[in-house]
């Protein structure tokens, strides 16, 4: 099993924050590392501190989007079967004693944005909606109690 699913554009987005990063990036900080080493003593130098702070950071993102991308699965709209609900389909629920329905994207946990209606497979609404179908009645479990959607449409 892939330890990462992506979208398509995400493992496009992915990408091309890996290609800034280590190109751009390291270029803006080993810029910031020489400026700061230039201005003498390192050992009080706040300015060295920040940039070795970043570099820091840049290479740890680096090596995390380095290891996203060699374990990913690209989710493709093909793979999905009309219905059912799978990482990769958008779906809209009708939540218990509620009017209004509301339509979500199930992607993989790198993706997930709740502002932007992309809730992760493995969340407490992804995970209970993985493999069911439109009309089903599903019970979801969170740490704050159990409630009840139904499937509307997967697409």
């Amino acid at each position: 099993m892939p330890s990462s699913y992506l979208t398509r554009e995400g493992y496009q987005k992915s990408e091309q924050e890996l290609e800034f990063l280590r190109t751009e990036k390291r270029r803006q900080v080993a810029s910031r590392l020489q400026e700061a080493m230039e201005d003498g003593e390192l050992i009080e130098n706040a300015e060295y501190e920040d940039a070795k702070n970043e570099q820091a950071f840049v290479e740890g993102r680096i090596k995390e989007l380095e290891l996203l991308l060699a374990n990913a699965f690209i989710i493709d709209d093909e793979q999905s079967l009309e219905g059912v609900v799978s990482v990769g389909s958008t779906v809209t629920l009708q939540f218990e004693n509620e009017d209004e329905h509301e339509t979500y994207m199930i992607v993989g946990a790198a993706e997930a944005n709740p502002n932007e209606n992309r809730i992760s497979n493995e969340s407490p609404i992804g995970h209970s909606l993985i493999g069911k179908h439109v009309g089903d009645k599903v019970k979801v479990e969170t740490p704050g109690g159990a409630f009840y959607v139904e499937i509307i449409a997967s697409k």
